[in-house]
Protein backbone atom coordinates (compact mmCIF):
# COMPACT_ATOMS: atom_id res chain seq x y z
CA UNK A 1 0.00 0.00 0.00
CA UNK A 2 1.05 3.52 -0.76
CA UNK A 3 2.26 5.77 1.77
CA UNK A 4 -1.11 8.16 2.42
CA UNK A 5 0.51 10.82 3.08
CA UNK A 6 2.48 11.54 0.00
CA UNK A 7 5.38 9.39 -2.51
CA UNK A 8 7.54 12.01 -1.94
CA UNK A 9 9.03 11.57 1.67
CA UNK A 10 12.18 10.32 2.01
CA UNK A 11 12.82 6.04 2.48
CA UNK A 12 13.25 4.95 6.03
CA UNK A 13 16.60 4.03 6.67
CA UNK A 14 18.27 1.14 9.04
CA UNK A 15 21.14 2.60 11.47
CA UNK A 16 23.51 2.11 8.41
CA UNK A 17 21.17 3.71 5.62
CA UNK A 18 19.96 0.55 4.11
CA UNK A 19 16.02 1.51 3.17
CA UNK A 20 13.48 -0.46 4.29
CA UNK A 21 10.70 -2.18 3.52
CA UNK A 22 8.07 -1.99 6.07
CA UNK A 23 8.02 0.11 9.20
CA UNK A 24 4.72 -1.98 10.17
CA UNK A 25 4.95 -5.37 9.18
CA UNK A 26 7.82 -7.96 10.91
CA UNK A 27 9.21 -10.49 8.72
CA UNK A 28 7.46 -13.68 9.23
CA UNK A 29 6.86 -17.13 7.97
CA UNK A 30 3.65 -16.67 6.01
CA UNK A 31 1.28 -14.06 7.12
CA UNK A 32 0.37 -16.30 10.36
CA UNK A 33 3.55 -17.49 10.97
CA UNK A 34 6.87 -17.20 13.61
CA UNK A 35 8.71 -13.99 13.61
CA UNK A 36 12.08 -14.79 12.09
CA UNK A 37 15.30 -13.32 13.79
CA UNK A 38 16.81 -12.39 10.54
CA UNK A 39 14.18 -9.70 10.45
CA UNK A 40 17.73 -6.52 10.30
CA UNK A 41 15.05 -3.51 10.98
CA UNK A 42 12.92 -5.62 13.91
CA UNK A 43 15.64 -6.29 15.71
CA UNK A 44 17.71 -3.02 15.22
CA UNK A 45 14.59 -1.07 16.26
CA UNK A 46 13.50 -3.47 19.63
CA UNK A 47 17.57 -3.54 20.64
CA UNK A 48 17.47 0.42 20.05
CA UNK A 49 14.39 0.74 22.17
CA UNK A 50 15.40 -1.32 24.97
CA UNK A 51 18.64 1.29 25.35
CA UNK A 52 17.03 4.63 24.85
CA UNK A 53 17.81 5.29 28.47
CA UNK A 54 21.01 5.98 30.11
CA UNK A 55 21.71 5.52 34.01
CA UNK A 56 19.91 8.67 35.73
CA UNK A 57 22.08 10.80 37.49
CA UNK A 58 22.58 10.51 41.63
CA UNK A 59 21.40 13.06 42.50
CA UNK A 60 20.19 15.75 40.43
CA UNK A 61 18.23 12.72 38.19
CA UNK A 62 14.72 15.27 37.54
CA UNK A 63 15.79 18.42 36.05
CA UNK A 64 15.39 20.92 32.67
CA UNK A 65 17.41 23.56 30.84
CA UNK A 66 18.13 25.78 27.97
CA UNK A 67 21.03 27.62 25.65
CA UNK A 68 21.65 31.27 26.25
CA UNK A 69 23.85 33.68 26.00
CA UNK A 70 26.81 35.33 28.90
CA UNK A 71 27.50 39.12 28.14
CA UNK A 72 30.41 40.73 30.14
CA UNK A 73 28.99 44.55 30.57
CA UNK A 74 31.63 45.36 33.45
CA UNK A 75 35.40 45.18 33.65
CA UNK A 76 37.08 43.17 36.20
CA UNK A 77 40.39 42.06 34.19
CA UNK A 78 42.01 43.28 37.25
CA UNK A 79 40.86 39.93 38.56
CA UNK A 80 40.94 37.21 36.24
CA UNK A 81 42.86 37.26 32.87
CA UNK A 82 39.62 34.34 31.53
CA UNK A 83 38.69 35.35 28.26
CA UNK A 84 35.28 34.64 29.05
CA UNK A 85 35.39 37.53 31.87
CA UNK A 86 36.80 40.11 29.56
CA UNK A 87 34.90 43.64 28.93
CA UNK A 88 32.19 42.92 26.37
CA UNK A 89 33.09 39.19 25.68
CA UNK A 90 30.24 37.15 24.71
CA UNK A 91 29.64 33.43 25.66
CA UNK A 92 27.38 31.01 24.25
CA UNK A 93 25.82 29.43 27.75
CA UNK A 94 23.86 25.89 29.04
CA UNK A 95 21.90 25.80 31.79
CA UNK A 96 20.36 22.95 34.01
CA UNK A 97 18.40 22.95 36.43
CA UNK A 98 17.42 20.23 38.93
CA UNK A 99 15.94 19.08 42.03
CA UNK A 100 18.64 16.82 43.77
CA UNK A 101 16.74 13.94 46.08
CA UNK A 102 14.04 12.91 43.53
CA UNK A 103 14.02 10.47 41.08
CA UNK A 104 13.16 11.03 37.14
CA UNK A 105 9.66 10.95 37.15
CA UNK A 106 9.46 12.55 40.80
CA UNK A 107 7.36 15.77 41.05
CA UNK A 108 9.46 19.53 40.49
CA UNK A 109 7.84 20.77 43.59
CA UNK A 110 9.01 18.37 46.17
CA UNK A 111 10.61 20.81 48.65
CA UNK A 112 14.25 20.47 48.25
CA UNK A 113 17.66 21.98 47.05
CA UNK A 114 17.74 23.25 42.98
CA UNK A 115 20.61 22.47 40.94
CA UNK A 116 22.06 25.51 39.03
CA UNK A 117 25.14 23.70 36.99
CA UNK A 118 26.00 26.49 33.76
CA UNK A 119 28.39 26.30 31.24
CA UNK A 120 30.03 28.89 29.32
CA UNK A 121 31.69 27.79 25.99
CA UNK A 122 34.58 29.76 25.67
CA UNK A 123 37.50 30.68 23.45
CA UNK A 124 39.89 28.68 25.71
CA UNK A 125 37.35 26.07 26.60
CA UNK A 126 34.26 24.88 28.72
CA UNK A 127 33.89 26.59 31.76
CA UNK A 128 31.40 24.93 34.50
CA UNK A 129 30.35 26.43 37.73
CA UNK A 130 28.01 23.55 39.29
CA UNK A 131 26.10 24.66 42.14
CA UNK A 132 22.38 25.38 43.49
CA UNK A 133 20.32 27.89 44.63
CA UNK A 134 21.49 28.44 47.91
CA UNK A 135 25.06 29.76 48.45
CA UNK A 136 26.23 26.95 51.27
CA UNK A 137 25.83 22.65 51.27
CA UNK A 138 25.11 20.83 54.09
CA UNK A 139 28.71 19.22 54.11
CA UNK A 140 32.22 20.41 54.59
CA UNK A 141 33.72 16.94 53.27
CA UNK A 142 33.18 15.30 49.79
CA UNK A 143 33.35 11.50 52.02
CA UNK A 144 30.08 11.96 53.72
CA UNK A 145 28.67 12.77 50.50
CA UNK A 146 27.88 9.64 49.61
CA UNK A 147 26.02 9.09 53.14
CA UNK A 148 23.87 12.23 52.65
CA UNK A 149 22.77 11.23 49.65
CA UNK A 150 21.82 7.48 50.89
CA UNK A 151 19.98 9.52 53.56
CA UNK A 152 17.72 11.15 51.43
CA UNK A 153 16.84 8.23 49.40
CA UNK A 154 15.01 5.38 49.65
CA UNK A 155 14.39 2.69 52.53
CA UNK A 156 16.05 -0.70 50.90
CA UNK A 157 13.20 -2.61 52.15
CA UNK A 158 9.77 -0.96 51.36
CA UNK A 159 11.33 1.32 48.82
CA UNK A 160 10.15 4.95 50.36
CA UNK A 161 11.75 8.25 51.86
CA UNK A 162 11.86 8.07 55.72
CA UNK A 163 11.83 10.96 57.63
CA UNK A 164 13.86 9.51 59.96
CA UNK A 165 16.93 8.58 58.40
CA UNK A 166 17.01 12.12 57.04
CA UNK A 167 16.85 13.61 60.65
CA UNK A 168 19.02 11.03 62.01
CA UNK A 169 21.71 12.08 59.51
CA UNK A 170 21.59 15.61 59.31
CA UNK A 171 20.97 15.95 63.22
CA UNK A 172 24.29 13.45 63.55
CA UNK A 173 25.71 15.69 61.10
CA UNK A 174 25.54 19.58 62.90
CA UNK A 175 27.36 21.02 59.80
CA UNK A 176 24.41 20.68 58.02
CA UNK A 177 22.02 23.23 60.22
CA UNK A 178 23.16 26.36 57.67
CA UNK A 179 22.04 24.32 54.62
CA UNK A 180 18.96 22.65 56.38
CA UNK A 181 18.09 25.89 57.85
CA UNK A 182 17.90 27.57 54.20
CA UNK A 183 16.48 23.76 52.70
CA UNK A 184 12.98 24.33 55.54
CA UNK A 185 12.58 27.97 54.45
CA UNK A 186 11.44 29.93 51.03
CA UNK A 187 14.67 28.98 49.03
CA UNK A 188 12.86 25.01 49.40
CA UNK A 189 10.11 25.60 47.47
CA UNK A 190 10.97 28.75 44.84
CA UNK A 191 7.87 29.87 42.62
CA UNK A 192 9.94 28.48 39.24
CA UNK A 193 13.73 27.79 37.67
CA UNK A 194 13.24 31.64 36.62
CA UNK A 195 12.53 33.00 40.29
CA UNK A 196 15.74 31.52 42.25
CA UNK A 197 18.98 32.47 42.35
CA UNK A 198 22.33 30.49 41.56
CA UNK A 199 25.45 30.22 43.53
CA UNK A 200 28.65 28.47 42.56
CA UNK A 201 28.83 27.31 46.56
CA UNK A 202 31.77 26.80 46.83
CA UNK A 203 35.12 29.12 46.74
CA UNK A 204 36.90 29.74 43.32
CA UNK A 205 39.75 31.10 42.28
CA UNK A 206 40.96 33.72 39.82
CA UNK A 207 44.34 34.57 38.11
CA UNK A 208 44.98 37.36 36.48
CA UNK A 209 47.56 38.62 33.86
CA UNK A 210 49.70 39.42 36.31
CA UNK A 211 50.12 36.17 37.93
CA UNK A 212 48.02 37.46 40.65
CA UNK A 213 45.64 34.69 42.63
CA UNK A 214 42.00 36.18 43.92
CA UNK A 215 39.61 34.00 45.78
CA UNK A 216 35.96 34.00 44.15
CA UNK A 217 32.43 33.18 45.37
CA UNK A 218 29.65 33.47 41.86
CA UNK A 219 26.36 34.74 42.70
CA UNK A 220 23.45 34.86 39.81
CA UNK A 221 20.74 36.92 41.14
CA UNK A 222 17.36 36.32 38.78
CA UNK A 223 15.91 40.06 37.08
CA UNK A 224 12.63 37.82 37.58
CA UNK A 225 13.51 38.39 41.26
CA UNK A 226 13.37 35.53 44.18
CA UNK A 227 9.72 33.91 44.79
CA UNK A 228 8.56 31.31 46.78
CA UNK A 229 4.90 29.27 46.71
CA UNK A 230 3.36 27.64 49.61
CA UNK A 231 3.45 24.10 50.69
CA UNK A 232 -0.32 23.83 49.58
CA UNK A 233 0.87 25.17 46.17
CA UNK A 234 3.45 22.80 46.21
CA UNK A 235 1.57 19.79 47.20
CA UNK A 236 -1.08 20.89 44.85
CA UNK A 237 1.23 20.86 41.82
CA UNK A 238 2.89 17.90 42.47
CA UNK A 239 -0.48 15.62 41.67
CA UNK A 240 -1.69 18.23 38.83
CA UNK A 241 1.45 19.04 36.86
CA UNK A 242 4.54 16.85 37.98
CA UNK A 243 6.92 18.85 35.56
CA UNK A 244 5.64 22.44 36.45
CA UNK A 245 9.37 23.80 36.24
CA UNK A 246 9.85 21.74 33.50
CA UNK A 247 7.17 23.61 31.52
CA UNK A 248 7.43 27.12 32.91
CA UNK A 249 10.98 27.44 31.52
CA UNK A 250 10.24 25.98 28.26
CA UNK A 251 6.83 27.69 27.56
CA UNK A 252 8.66 30.95 28.78
CA UNK A 253 11.55 30.95 26.08
CA UNK A 254 9.44 29.64 23.56
CA UNK A 255 7.42 33.06 23.91
CA UNK A 256 10.03 34.67 24.29
CA UNK A 257 9.87 35.80 28.01
CA UNK A 258 13.69 35.28 28.60
CA UNK A 259 15.19 35.15 31.86
CA UNK A 260 17.82 36.83 32.42
CA UNK A 261 20.52 36.77 36.06
CA UNK A 262 23.18 39.73 36.81
CA UNK A 263 26.50 37.45 37.49
CA UNK A 264 27.96 39.07 40.44
CA UNK A 265 31.62 37.79 42.39
CA UNK A 266 32.65 38.14 45.67
CA UNK A 267 36.63 39.02 45.51
CA UNK A 268 38.82 38.13 48.51
CA UNK A 269 42.90 38.73 47.95
CA UNK A 270 44.41 35.68 48.30
CA UNK A 271 46.26 36.33 51.94
CA UNK A 272 43.29 37.28 53.56
CA UNK A 273 41.60 33.83 53.38
CA UNK A 274 44.28 32.61 55.92
CA UNK A 275 42.89 35.19 58.56
CA UNK A 276 39.25 35.96 57.79
CA UNK A 277 36.89 35.06 60.62
CA UNK A 278 35.41 32.04 58.86
CA UNK A 279 36.97 29.52 56.88
CA UNK A 280 36.24 30.97 53.34
CA UNK A 281 37.01 26.94 52.15
CA UNK A 282 34.18 25.64 54.36
CA UNK A 283 30.90 24.96 52.10
CA UNK A 284 28.93 25.31 55.16
CA UNK A 285 29.48 29.12 55.34
CA UNK A 286 29.04 32.21 53.77
CA UNK A 287 31.21 35.04 53.24
CA UNK A 288 29.70 38.48 54.21
CA UNK A 289 29.00 40.75 51.73
CA UNK A 290 29.88 43.36 54.33
CA UNK A 291 33.21 41.95 54.20
CA UNK A 292 33.61 41.46 51.02
CA UNK A 293 30.80 43.24 48.35
CA UNK A 294 29.41 41.44 45.17
CA UNK A 295 30.56 43.01 42.00
CA UNK A 296 29.16 43.12 38.66
CA UNK A 297 30.48 41.20 36.01
CA UNK A 298 27.86 40.63 33.50
CA UNK A 299 24.34 39.46 32.46
CA UNK A 300 23.23 35.78 31.43
CA UNK A 301 20.18 35.51 29.39
CA UNK A 302 18.09 31.96 28.43
CA UNK A 303 16.57 32.66 24.99
CA UNK A 304 16.98 29.02 23.06
CA UNK A 305 15.16 25.73 23.86
CA UNK A 306 16.82 22.18 23.61
CA UNK A 307 15.78 20.95 20.10
CA UNK A 308 16.24 17.47 21.84
CA UNK A 309 15.94 17.36 24.93
CA UNK A 310 17.60 14.15 25.78
CA UNK A 311 20.37 14.87 23.53
CA UNK A 312 20.98 17.75 24.80
CA UNK A 313 20.00 18.12 28.39
CA UNK A 314 20.31 14.71 29.76
CA UNK A 315 23.23 13.73 28.07
CA UNK A 316 24.55 16.84 29.02
CA UNK A 317 28.16 16.10 31.57
CA UNK A 318 28.89 19.62 33.85
CA UNK A 319 32.22 19.00 35.93
CA UNK A 320 33.34 21.63 37.93
CA UNK A 321 36.68 20.57 36.81
CA UNK A 322 36.07 22.00 33.58
CA UNK A 323 38.06 25.61 34.47
CA UNK A 324 39.74 27.70 31.84
CA UNK A 325 42.99 29.61 31.94
CA UNK A 326 42.26 32.92 34.73
CA UNK A 327 39.98 30.43 36.93
CA UNK A 328 40.41 27.71 39.32
CA UNK A 329 39.04 25.98 42.48
CA UNK A 330 40.24 26.28 45.98
CA UNK A 331 41.28 24.18 49.10
CA UNK A 332 37.38 23.25 49.79
CA UNK A 333 37.22 19.40 50.51
CA UNK A 334 34.02 19.25 48.71
CA UNK A 335 34.87 21.06 45.25
CA UNK A 336 37.97 18.60 45.53
CA UNK A 337 36.14 15.62 46.09
CA UNK A 338 33.65 16.85 43.82
CA UNK A 339 36.43 17.39 40.89
CA UNK A 340 36.57 13.63 40.46
CA UNK A 341 33.22 12.48 41.09
CA UNK A 342 31.60 14.63 38.49
CA UNK A 343 33.50 13.22 35.45
CA UNK A 344 33.63 10.18 36.81
CA UNK A 345 29.61 10.16 36.99
CA UNK A 346 29.31 10.98 33.70
CA UNK A 347 31.64 8.18 32.17
CA UNK A 348 28.94 5.89 33.80
CA UNK A 349 26.41 7.10 33.03
CA UNK A 350 27.34 8.15 29.38
CA UNK A 351 30.63 7.10 28.73
CA UNK A 352 34.56 7.19 28.28
CA UNK A 353 33.95 9.95 25.61
CA UNK A 354 30.90 11.69 26.51
CA UNK A 355 33.05 15.16 25.91
CA UNK A 356 32.95 14.35 22.29
CA UNK A 357 29.05 14.39 22.28
CA UNK A 358 28.18 18.09 20.96
CA UNK A 359 26.39 19.24 23.79
CA UNK A 360 29.70 18.56 25.72
CA UNK A 361 32.34 19.61 22.96
CA UNK A 362 33.97 22.88 23.53
CA UNK A 363 31.96 25.12 20.75
CA UNK A 364 34.01 27.89 20.65
CA UNK A 365 37.93 26.40 21.36
CA UNK A 366 39.57 23.47 19.52
CA UNK A 367 40.56 20.21 21.00
CA UNK A 368 43.93 19.02 20.96
CA UNK A 369 45.60 16.26 22.58
CA UNK A 370 46.75 12.34 23.35
CA UNK A 371 44.03 10.57 23.67
CA UNK A 372 42.12 8.02 22.18
CA UNK A 373 40.58 5.01 21.11
CA UNK A 374 37.87 3.86 23.81
CA UNK A 375 33.86 3.28 23.84
CA UNK A 376 31.90 5.13 21.16
CA UNK A 377 34.94 7.62 19.55
CA UNK A 378 33.95 8.83 16.97
CA UNK A 379 36.59 12.18 16.79
CA UNK A 380 40.43 10.88 15.52
CA UNK A 381 42.81 12.16 14.65
CA UNK A 382 45.26 12.73 11.47
CA UNK A 383 46.70 9.51 10.44
CA UNK A 384 50.40 11.52 10.62
CA UNK A 385 49.43 12.52 14.62
CA UNK A 386 51.06 10.13 16.90
CA UNK A 387 49.41 9.32 20.09
CA UNK A 388 52.18 9.44 22.82
CA UNK A 389 53.76 12.21 23.72
CA UNK A 390 57.04 13.43 23.55
CA UNK A 391 57.45 12.74 19.73
CA UNK A 392 59.64 14.07 17.34
CA UNK A 393 57.13 14.52 14.46
CA UNK A 394 57.34 17.88 14.58
CA UNK A 395 53.76 19.79 13.96
CA UNK A 396 52.16 16.56 12.06
CA UNK A 397 52.72 14.79 15.03
CA UNK A 398 50.95 16.90 17.37
CA UNK A 399 50.43 19.60 19.66
CA UNK A 400 52.50 20.52 22.93
CA UNK A 401 51.60 21.87 26.36
CA UNK A 402 52.20 25.43 26.68
CA UNK A 403 52.51 26.89 30.24
CA UNK A 404 51.82 30.43 28.94
CA UNK A 405 48.76 29.45 28.01
CA UNK A 406 47.51 26.92 30.62
CA UNK A 407 47.47 29.27 33.27
CA UNK A 408 46.54 27.08 36.17
CA UNK A 409 45.04 28.54 39.45
CA UNK A 410 47.36 26.93 42.61
CA UNK A 411 48.19 27.64 46.15
CA UNK A 412 50.23 26.83 48.81
CA UNK A 413 50.24 23.92 50.90
CA UNK A 414 52.64 22.55 53.29
CA UNK A 415 52.33 19.99 56.08
CA UNK A 416 51.95 15.89 56.58
CA UNK A 417 48.87 13.70 54.92
CA UNK A 418 46.20 13.87 57.41
CA UNK A 419 42.65 12.84 58.34
CA UNK A 420 41.28 15.82 60.19
CA UNK A 421 38.61 18.73 60.07
CA UNK A 422 40.23 21.74 58.54
CA UNK A 423 41.73 24.33 60.75
CA UNK A 424 38.68 26.75 62.55
CA UNK A 425 38.88 30.49 62.12
CA UNK A 426 37.82 33.13 64.46
CA UNK A 427 34.05 32.65 64.44
CA UNK A 428 33.45 29.22 62.94
CA UNK A 429 31.06 26.94 64.40
CA UNK A 430 28.23 24.95 63.06
CA UNK A 431 25.15 27.13 64.23
CA UNK A 432 26.25 30.73 64.17
CA UNK A 433 24.96 31.56 60.56
CA UNK A 434 22.23 29.36 60.68
CA UNK A 435 20.99 31.56 63.40
CA UNK A 436 21.71 35.02 61.26
CA UNK A 437 19.44 33.31 58.75
CA UNK A 438 16.62 32.64 60.41
CA UNK A 439 16.70 35.76 62.91
CA UNK A 440 18.41 38.63 60.42
CA UNK A 441 17.45 37.42 57.15
CA UNK A 442 14.35 35.85 57.11
CA UNK A 443 11.40 38.15 57.87
CA UNK A 444 8.43 37.76 60.28
CA UNK A 445 6.43 35.86 57.78
CA UNK A 446 9.04 33.67 56.33
CA UNK A 447 10.08 32.65 60.25
CA UNK A 448 6.85 32.31 60.92
CA UNK A 449 6.17 29.77 57.75
CA UNK A 450 9.35 28.31 59.07
CA UNK A 451 8.31 27.16 62.12
CA UNK A 452 5.60 25.64 60.25
CA UNK A 453 7.58 23.38 58.01
CA UNK A 454 9.60 22.59 60.85
CA UNK A 455 6.55 21.47 62.82
CA UNK A 456 5.52 18.96 60.12
CA UNK A 457 9.05 17.55 60.03
CA UNK A 458 9.28 16.91 64.02
CA UNK A 459 5.79 14.91 63.65
CA UNK A 460 6.85 12.87 60.96
CA UNK A 461 9.88 11.63 62.98
CA UNK A 462 8.59 8.38 64.67
CA UNK A 463 11.91 7.47 66.66
CA UNK A 464 11.84 9.51 70.01
CA UNK A 465 15.83 9.70 70.09
CA UNK A 466 16.13 11.56 66.50
CA UNK A 467 13.25 13.35 67.93
CA UNK A 468 15.16 14.80 70.73
CA UNK A 469 17.99 15.28 68.45
CA UNK A 470 15.84 17.34 66.15
CA UNK A 471 14.54 19.71 69.33
CA UNK A 472 18.50 20.29 70.19
CA UNK A 473 19.49 20.83 66.76
CA UNK A 474 16.95 24.12 66.03
CA UNK A 475 17.75 24.85 70.11
CA UNK A 476 21.67 25.26 68.77
CA UNK A 477 20.40 27.26 65.54
CA UNK A 478 17.72 29.77 67.86
CA UNK A 479 17.17 29.03 72.11
CA UNK A 480 13.19 30.30 71.16
CA UNK A 481 13.01 28.34 68.00
CA UNK A 482 13.70 25.12 69.62
CA UNK A 483 11.56 25.87 72.55
CA UNK A 484 8.47 26.70 70.06
CA UNK A 485 9.11 23.32 68.27
CA UNK A 486 9.02 21.17 71.39
CA UNK A 487 5.94 22.73 72.87
CA UNK A 488 4.23 22.59 68.75
CA UNK A 489 4.95 18.59 68.08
Amino acid sequence: MSNPIGSNRPATTTQTGTPIASDTHSLTVGADGPTVLHDQHLVEKIASFNRERVPERNPHAKGGGAFGEFVVTEDVSQYTRAAVFQPGATSETLIRFSSVAGEQGSPDTWRDVRGFSLRFYTTEGNLDIVGNNTPTFFLRDAIKFPDFIHSQKRLGDSGLRDADMQWDFWTLSPESAHQVTYLMGDRGLPRSWRHMNGYGSHTYSWVNAAGELFWVKYHFLAHQGVEAMSPEEAEKLAGTDADHYRRDLFQSIAQGDFPKWDLYVQIMPYDEAKDYRFNPFDLTKTISKKDYPRIKVGTLTLNRNPENFFAQIEQAGFAPGNQVPGTGISPDKMLMGRIFAYPDAQRHRIGANYNQLPVNQPHAAEVRNYQHEGSMRYQYNDAAHRTYQPNSFGPAGGPEADPAKGVEANWAADGELTRSAATLHAEDDDFGQAGTLYREVFDGEQRARFLETLTGQGRSITIDAIRERFFQYWTNVDAELGAALRDRV
